[in-house]
């Protein structure tokens, strides 16, 4: 019998959550301080990660939107995170997203799986 080497999640439906927590966080901080900036970025972000999320989709191979929206987070975010100290919102987006880049690269060393 072989054994189904496929994820119990597909890559690219965590890029879907991946996509809507950085979304959700520029709204929420609208709504909370009036961030006219965070709005923008969540969204411009958000809006990114979730194409990169569907071109994952659509081919598995096609992972460059994605990363470079991600890692884009992970430094911008963890360079906010590691000069205030605190973990909301700037550590927690930091945290997902070298989450989000550390799973496409296992992705990329084990190769593509269809899903």
């Amino acid at each position: 019998m072989q054994k189904d080497s496929r994820p119990l999640v597909p890559l690219h439906w965590i890029g879907f959550g991946y996509a809507a927590l950085v979304a959700s966080g520029g709204i929420i901080g609208y709504a909370k301080a009036g961030s006219v900036p965070s709005l923008a970025a969540g969204l411009l972000f958000g809006g990114l990660a979730g194409l990169g999320a569907y071109q994952l989709s659509q081919d598995p191979r096609n992972i460059w939107v994605f990363l470079v929206t991600s890692g884009t987070l992970a430094g911008i975010m963890g360079m906010r995170f590691y000069h205030s100290g605190k973990f909301m919102p700037a550590g927690l987006i930091a945290g997902a997203s070298l989450l989000m880049v550390a799973k496409l690269g296992i992705s990329v060393l084990n190769g593509p799986h269809q899903s």
